[in-house]
């Protein structure tokens, strides 16, 4: 895959989108569909342009707002329980992302990362805001 243009039909063959732009498509993940545990984490997937010339795919998801969060422990967390996926904070939220050069993308190395982004995020919101909202 050494396209975004390959990439956006993989996810829209793959994922349940949500929203759909020429640079950004939104995907739900959900877990535990079936029981009372339902959760859901809205990824965020879209092209970036290193550089002028390099075509990347940055994949994010939100946990909540920074406000409501002590930084300190948040990142403390996240040094405990993540290997991969950094955070950063973006219009007042904190987000979870990775980023992945596209040139020669090979799909495990798009579902990994998508994985552990949404489900990071999705284990911190639940700590940090303790509800369900993004």
């Amino acid at each position: 895959m050494a396209a975004w243009t390959d990439l956006v039909s993989y996810i829209r063959s793959e994922y349940n989108v949500i929203e759909d732009d020429p640079d950004e498509i939104r995907v739900l993940i959900e877990y535990g569909e079936d029981d009372e545990l339902h959760r859901s984490q809205v990824v965020i997937i879209c092209r970036e342009v290193l550089d002028g010339h390099e075509d990347w795919v940055q994949i994010a998801s939100v946990c909540g707002p920074a406000a409501d969060v002590d930084l300190h422990q948040f990142l403390t967390e996240m040094g405990e329980t993540t290997v991969v996926c950094g955070a950063v904070v973006m219009n007042e939220h904190i987000v979870i992302r990775d980023a992945l050069p596209l040139m020669n993308l090979d799909l495990n190395e798009f579902e990994d990362p998508l994985t552990f982004v949404a489900a990071t995020a999705d284990h911190l919101e639940e700590k940090f805001w303790g509800g369900d909202g993004y």
